[in-house]
């Protein structure tokens, strides 16, 4: 193997990394309803994207901020980060791979707001919400959600004082 990693064709290996916010208030999490894409079209989902820096697609952002970030866009919602539920591997539907980072977080201010663009709904539901809900609800966003509700999840909180702070780290 050559010691100089980054002329090796592939290298360094690539991951698509998507953030999801599940965002309690009282006894309900935040839904959003999406707009796009074959098989999200008129499914409720938790307000998730990419972890990239807002209107630079191109730069990573750091994967809490991505999910307040996204959460904010799709549902009007500022939200705080109360730590990380789980990391889920999953795949594009072109085979890419790709890793979900999933942040418990606590609503903070505002009011229900679709986005108009990616979202036209946006509501708190609570397990009787999500049992009376006729309409479409993702699959893995349901199970989490009721999870939560249940209190059936570990939580790893954020870490100020580590020793590559300012950077947040969750353990």
């Amino acid at each position: 193997m050559s010691d100089q990693p980054d002329r090796i064709p592939g290298f360094p290996p690539k991951m698509t990394l998507c953030v999801g916010a599940v965002v309690l208030h009282d006894d309900r999490v935040l839904f959003v309803r999406q707009t796009y894409g074959d098989s999200l079209t008129n499914t409720w989902t938790l307000p998730w994207g990419f972890a990239h820096d807002g209107d630079d697609c191109s730069q990573p952002a750091p994967p809490h901020e991505a999910a307040l970030r996204e959460t904010l866009e799709e549902s009007g919602i500022t939200a705080e980060v109360e730590g990380l539920l789980g990391i889920q591997n999953h795949t594009s539907r072109a085979g890419e791979p790709r890793l979900y980072l999933l942040f418990l977080c606590r609503h903070a201010s505002g009011e229900p707001t679709p986005d108009g663009h990616e979202t036209d709904k946006a509501a708190y539901l609570s397990l009787a919400d999500l049992d009376a809900l006729d309409e479409r609800v993702d699959p893995f966003c349901d199970w989490l959600a009721r999870r939560v509700l249940r209190g059936e999840h570990h939580l790893i909180p954020p870490e100020a004082a580590n020793p590559y702070r300012p950077h947040t780290a969750f353990f």
